[in-house]
């Protein structure tokens, strides 16, 4: 007599589960979220760089300014690499009709998309804490190195064809070296302490620093000093070898103290400032940057419920029009809720309504795709209008591709 194949605990079958679908999403959300920060650092290196590029220390600011804006685009990037390592891997567990076995098993697609929700919910804490914590402090950061580094003055080195320009003092030099330190072709324009001009010229220059630290010791070779005397006249001196003292420029003052701007205000600050009888920043705009922080953290559970539908709607081959779509709603999302804040910062709508309605459409349109997938799972509501827009695309790729075709005939 055969005894029937014995079938493992709930629990333990559970457990396995949920080990397996969390072991395919974990490298595509590193993965994915590694490089769209990475990519978004790059481009904002570049702009640095040029922004400080007359800054003989620009390597130093622009590496902690890049550090502080990782906070800022990590923000930015977790909701996108969430849902397309979402999709990656549904669409894969779609494609090896791993989705099926799993609904014949008597899982539900309510169970399979669990431990996807608890992400999420793992995904909205983090998120407060870099929305609520560490992204006030890093955008205070971000702008006193940028003020420093705007306002830090001359450090002693120079660039080829950069200039120079204090109060008291002009210099520029046509060339350097890597170092800043040796100059060909210079000209110094600067104001001694009784006010009267002084013009310097000079074929070569070597720069070092003075044991003071205060000032940069000059010697200059082959060239010609214009100055006023005391009696207002001009004197010229032509000179093989003048040395001569430039002081340094330290930093200007520091900026203001933390707290000017509601995005650098934390989420106990910005619900204590709103309670205040005379808060320093608009009650309406505290109300509208603390409700937008809490709607694109509570969003992030409800984004499994919209990846099932559109990943299932997308069969082999015909994934492009689920992610437009997916990027198209979660574009319009993240566009609503500066609305609704620019909206409640006018005074124009309440920060509660003017946030909270995206919000709810967007999580009840996840919802209601999500319920209609569980009945026929890759007949979903919007199944039909990713196939229409698929057709359209390939439409658009035979038309473009017959018209160049006969264009190179």
């Amino acid at each position: 007599m055969k005894r029937p194949i014995p079938t493992p605990n709930g629990t333990s079958r559970f457990r396995l589960i949920d080990a397996y679908l969390l072991r395919l999403l974990t490298w595509p959300i590193v993965g994915c979220l590694g490089v769209t920060v990475v990519a978004l650092l790059l481009e904002r290196v570049l702009r640095l760089l040029d922004v400080l590029s007359q800054s003989s220390a620009r390597f130093g600011y622009v590496t902690s300014l890049a550090v502080n804006l990782v906070p800022h685009y990590l923000g930015l990037a977790l909701p996108v690499a969430f849902f397309v390592a979402l999709f990656i891997v549904i669409t894969k567990l779609s494609d090896g009709s791993e989705i099926d076995a799993l609904l014949a098993s008597g899982q539900s697609l309510t169970r399979i998309a669990a431990p996807f929700v608890c992400v999420g919910l793992f995904l909205t804490i983090f998120s407060l804490i870099v929305f609520g914590y560490m992204q006030p402090y890093s955008r205070y950061a971000y702008r006193a190195v940028m003020h420093e580094a705007i306002n830090a003055g001359w450090n002693g080195k120079l660039n080829g064809g950069s200039f120079i320009d204090q109060p008291k003092l002009l210099m520029t030099a046509d060339g350097a070296d890597a170092a800043g330190q040796q100059l060909t072709r210079v000209f110094i324009r600067r104001l001694d302490a009784a006010g009267r001009e002084e013009v310097i010229t000079a074929a070569t220059a070597d720069l070092r620093a003075a044991p003071d630290g205060k000032t940069v010791i000059m010697l200059l070779r082959k060239g010609q000093r214009i100055g006023v005397d005391a009696r207002g006249e001009y004197r010229i001196l032509v000179f093989d070898q003048f040395t001569t003292n430039v002081p340094l420029a330290g930093a200007a003052a520091l900026l203001r103290d933390r707290g000017g701007d509601e995005r650098e205000l934390t989420l106990s600050e910005l619900a204590r400032q709103a309670k205040a009888p005379n808060p320093v920043v608009p009650r309406e705009t505290l109300l509208a940057e603390l409700y937008g922080r809490l709607a694109r953290a509570a969003f992030l559970p409800f984004l499994p419920l919209l990846a099932f539908p559109l990943g299932l709607a997308a069969k082999r081959g015909n994934r492009t029009p689920g992610l437009i779509i997916a990027g198209v709603l979660l574009l319009a999302f993240q566009h609503s809720l500066q609305l609704g804040q620019s909206l409640a910062e006018s005074g124009k709508a309440m920060p509660l309504a003017a946030i909270g309605t995206p919000w709810l459409i967007f999580t009840g349109l996840s919802l209601w795709m999500f319920i209609g997938s569980r009945k026929r799972p890759g007949q979903t509501p919007v199944t039909e209008l990713i196939h229409s827009f698929g057709l359209g695309i390939k439409r658009f790729r035979r038309m473009f591709r017959s018209k160049f075709e006969r264009a190179q005939a």
